[in-house]
């Protein structure tokens, strides 16, 4: 099957909505890479990662301020998740990093997938809330052992998972809560010439976007059967020259008439061994992919070309300079509003439009079965 090359869909910057408070010792280092979600009062929130001197990170909980409808600050709230548990933390190291949340209507709560930064180097976990002010961890992901594969997932550092917001077709028919990921090949970073291990059928040693699913029937009688995905299939790989590096999901996958919308990131440059972001020179460039609703391991059309790329000073100079990195998106009053990390240091925000024949709309597209405003006969995106 020929994979299309064309999105209808672009981004077109905003501003910046969060900057590092230079009062408060937690953002020493940055302020970046948000999920969001709304509290049952249908307040608009973003939960930022808040990194501390010696790259600590903390999850934050931040009150999205508008003016006419746009997204233009943050009022914060605190911090929601910490660095707490022995596997989130090394002797010299420690943190929870770049958090993803989802609403999922069917289980009433918000899925967040972060990055826990323990003894081993990153490893995915995850917490669930009712209403984005008070978490429960579930745990580090436990990928189920899948023979074909000839590995075992659970040995591999891994990022940039996200949750679909509603069960969807699973391998065998089931409906599923599926997650995307991103798992990493290369042990060396933990024990020195180890070297690179791909899995059975897979032949490229770039970092991509795979899947797994958990049944919906065993996520809804126990919510401690998220941590514990199956069905593992690698969904896309490096394929564009803004890809050259590695690839790996955004926001949540968004439901739009031609499919689940994923806007994912695209790295090139060169990236030293290890985990210290300080010795990169790269550039991280946002494109998108539609995923098939029938099979959303199946990608229908991806860009050749990113939809959106460095270009203010903010995106520029920063910890880590020439990132755009979106991670959440969310419905206002029929707007879709991305929020992005900058640099590695600040937040900001670019609305999603609808290109028809190369023409950008601004006119609503209207996910399916999100979280709805009190306030409101809108709905929104819980993406993160």
């Amino acid at each position: 099957m020929t994979i299309k090359t064309t999105v209808p869909y672009a981004m077109t910057r905003l501003g910046v909505v969060m900057t590092p408070d230079p009062a408060n010792p937690l953002e020493a280092e940055g302020v970046l890479n948000p999920a969001s979600g709304r509290t049952p009062d249908g307040r608009l929130h973003l939960l930022p990662r808040l990194v501390a001197t010696g790259n600590v990170s903390r999850v934050g909980l931040a009150e999205v301020q508008m003016r006419d409808g746009v997204p233009v600050g943050v009022r914060r709230e605190g911090v929601v998740l910490a660095p707490d548990e022995g596997w989130e933390r090394g002797l010299t190291n420690a943190g929870v990093e770049d958090p993803r949340t989802t609403w999922v209507p069917s289980l009433g709560r918000h899925l967040m997938t972060y990055v826990a930064y323990g003894p081993l180097g990153p490893r995915l976990a995850l917490a669930v809330s009712p209403d984005l002010l008070t978490w429960q961890r579930l745990g580090p992901v436990q990928f189920a052992y899948q023979p074909g594969l000839d590995t075992d997932l659970n040995l591999f550092p891994n990022k940039d998972a996200v949750f679909f917001p509603t069960p969807v077709p699973g391998p065998d028919g089931e409906p599923s809560y599926a997650m995307l990921h991103r798992p990493m090949w290369d042990l060396g970073w933990l024990r020195p010439g180890e070297g690179v291990h791909l899995p059975a059928g897979v032949t490229d040693e770039r970092a991509g976007i795979w899947i797994s699913y958990v049944p919906a029937g065993e996520a809804q009688a126990d919510l401690a059967a998220l941590v514990r995905p199956r069905h593992h299939r690698c969904v896309a790989l490096s394929q564009f020259p803004f890809e050259e590096l590695k690839i790996g999901a955004g926001p949540p996958p968004l439901r739009v008439p031609e499919g689940w919308l994923l806007i994912h990131h695209g790295v090139t440059g060169y990236i030293p061994p290890g985990w210290d972001p300080t010795g990169q020179d790269v550039t991280y460039a946002a494109g998108a992919m539609l995923l098939d609703p029938a099979d959303p391991g199946r990608v229908l059309a991806r860009t050749a070309e990113p939809i959106f790329v460095p270009e203010t000073e903010d995106e520029q100079s920063g910890t880590v300079p020439n990132v755009v990195f979106p991670t959440a998106i969310e419905q206002v009053d029929g707007v879709h509003y991305v929020f992005y990390g900058m640099a590695d240091s600040k937040i900001g925000v670019a609305r999603l439009d609808r290109l028809s024949e190369g023409v950008r709309h601004e006119a609503p597209f209207r996910p399916v079965e999100q979280r709805p405003r009190p306030d409101s006969s809108d709905t929104h995106s819980d993406a993160k």
